[in-house]
């Protein structure tokens, strides 16, 4: 099932939407084989947008990248709302001397990781979700189909 993607006050540049839509639901096939059916929206805001969002619903008052909430009520279905700051992607890019495509891209695959059941609170679970972060975002730029 296609990922969607939309654009709250922000222009994401993303680019080849369908492609890496496949990409996702092959993500999801690989992590989770009995899903039978996949419905993740990315929605793509600004760090005060998403300062809101982590205010309200969170109870953080801190900037941040991502928020990923999963609405999943069954074992078959996967369902989630991914939200993304641009401006965190953008500042992240210069941080970690990435491009801005790739930073992108590792966040909308930490997105759906989390969906998929990894966590990142401990720092052993960091190492993972950072390796799988890792192998999606090579896998992704070697896959031209």
């Amino acid at each position: 099932m296609p990922a969607n993607f939309y654009e709250q006050e922000v222009r994401s540049g993303l680019k080849n939407k369908k492609r890496l839509s496949a990409f996702i639901d092959g993500i999801v096939s690989k992590y989770m084989p009995k899903v039978k059916t996949c419905d993740i929206t990315y929605v793509f805001c600004t760090d005060d947008f998403l300062l809101e969002m982590n205010k309200n619903f969170l109870d953080h008052d801190t900037f941040t990248d991502i928020i990923t909430f999963d609405l999943t009520d069954s074992r078959q279905d996967l369902q989630g709302e991914i939200y993304i700051s641009i401006d965190r992607v953008r500042e992240n890019a210069k941080t970690y001397h990435t491009t801005y495509t790739d930073e992108l891209h590792r966040v909308i695959f930490h997105g759906v990781l989390h969906l998929c059941g990894f966590k990142d609170k401990k720092e052993k679970d960091q190492k993972v979700m950072r390796e799988n972060e890792d192998y999606c975002l090579q896998m992704y730029k070697q896959d031209k189909s």
